[in-house]
């Protein structure tokens, strides 16, 4: 097996134009419908991660040192924590819910893609 010509022929590819749009426009719908969900999934996760961080710090006395600091410590992780099991769940529901929105552009797409092959 050659692997320049492998090589040669996948840096080729990258340059080469792309005579098909409709694959273009398919790539940036199957985008759009799971974008936000991404974006949520990622913003919503690294919040109750920072949350959950606070509320350690808190419970460990690593800021604060009271006792009334520790107890609300204890209850900001355990928020936090919550959140981020949600996470997921949240997440499948948004994709679905963007999968469904698009649906039916990106299966005529498909459609249009694979008859003219």
């Amino acid at each position: 097996m050659n692997t320049n010509k492998i090589y040669a022929e996948s840096i080729a590819k990258e340059y080469a134009p792309k005579d098909n749009s409709k694959i273009v426009a398919l790539r940036k719908l199957d985008a759009k419908a799971k974008m936000p969900a991404t974006i949520f999934t990622y913003t919503f996760g690294i919040i109750a991660s920072l949350v959950a961080g606070l509320g350690m710090c808190l419970s460990m006395q690593v800021i604060g040192g009271t006792t009334l600091l520790t107890v609300l410590g204890i209850v900001i992780g355990i928020i936090g924590f919550i959140g981020m099991g949600v996470n997921y769940p949240i997440y499948k529901k948004m994709l679905e819910k963007g999968k469904k929105k698009y649906a039916f552009e990106i299966v005529e797409l498909a459609k249009q893609i694979t008859d003219e092959e």
